[in-house]
């Protein structure tokens, strides 16, 4: 039986609340959301990413100006969200994309809504702008938008490695203290204060039975992919958003290299000539898009400078 301790709340915290929504794709598993502020405000969505908890948010939010509704659910298989998949074959995204549908259905049935997503999550809210435009009224992401195309000819490796992959089950690291823990995170992301870590620590991972802290999400996360990503079928998707849309990068992200922007890189005026593949295709894959990079900031820039990332959020939400 897991054990998640209350964390210590750091000065001018804002409280969160606790919500349940039942997914399309599996009715018997939920997801768990949290929500700050007004129900009555106007909402918005975060979806966090890969190896992340909806709790990632909190710094975000705490330095939000305008008065609104965050919602913020764990994904499948990751922090008080329940794992789908305990035998072979790991995840997949269409379900992201599927119980982010489920999210919205709960919480905005009827209007648009906003969606920020940071790294997978950006790459989940982008595609469900381009598949349901009508439902989403603004679109950022948050150092989120792809990974690095692959080729068709990587297709039998891929499937290959999967298939290994799925025969030897997948492990996380476990941790003495919650302390431990809180120095995991640093290591991960050197820019991190030590007391957002050691706030995060205790939502990031919870206390087991063994007494070793275990993180909060299924070690099926890290079963590689069996498919390829295909860009030219998800630049495709992008094509269809409709919602004015904010990409915010970093200037120390890891992401850089994958997509290959600058400091300085700028939306081209034109969406014809960019070959797919660069980053000038994804920019211009969108009809609405800003581009802006974060300084002094890493992959996880809304724990690095979340007041940077909160006035460039509300600025273009509006």
């Amino acid at each position: 039986m897991a054990t998640r301790l209350a964390a210590a709340t750091l000065a001018g915290m804002t409280t969160f609340r606790p919500h349940t929504v039942y997914t399309l794709t599996l009715r018997d598993h939920c997801v768990q959301c949290r929500t700050w502020g007004d129900p009555a405000a106007p909402p918005v969505l975060m979806l966090h990413g890969w190896m992340d908890v909806a709790s990632s948010f909190q710094f975000l939010v705490d330095a939000m100006r305008s008065d609104r509704y965050v919602i913020a659910p764990d994904q499948r298989g990751y922090g008080g969200t329940e794992w789908t998949r305990e035998t072979a074959g790991g995840y997949w995204f269409a379900d992201y994309v599927a119980d982010l549908e489920a999210v919205i259905d709960h919480f905005s049935p009827t209007a648009p809504i906003d969606l920020v997503g940071h790294s997978l999550g950006g790459n989940v809210c982008s595609i469900y702008a381009g598949i349901r435009p009508d439902r989403v009224r603004r679109l950022v992401s948050l150092d989120g938008f792809g990974i690095p195309a692959s080729s068709a000819s990587k297709a039998p490796a891929q499937y290959r490695k999967w298939l290994d992959a799925i025969k030897v089950p997948s492990t996380l690291s476990t941790y003495e203290t919650l302390a431990k823990v809180a120095d995991r995170l640093q290591k991960n992301n050197a820019r991190l204060r030590r007391d957002r870590a050691e706030w995060l620590a205790a939502h990031w991972a919870a206390l087991h039975a063994d007494g070793r802290w275990h993180l909060q999400a299924d070690p099926a996360h890290k079963l590689p992919f069996p498919t390829t990503y295909r860009l030219d079928e998800v630049i495709a998707i992008w094509s269809e958003v409709t919602a004015p849309t904010l990409w915010i990068g970093a200037s120390e992200s890891e992401a850089k290299q994958w997509n290959g922007y600058t400091d300085d890189t700028v939306v081209p005026a034109s969406r014809e000539g960019h070959a797919v593949g660069t980053f000038a295709s994804r920019l211009a894959a969108f009809k609405d898009i800003q581009f802006t990079v974060v300084q002094g900031a890493g992959h996880m820039l809304h724990h690095d400078e979340p007041e940077a990332v909160a006035a460039l959020v509300e600025a273009h939400l509006g």
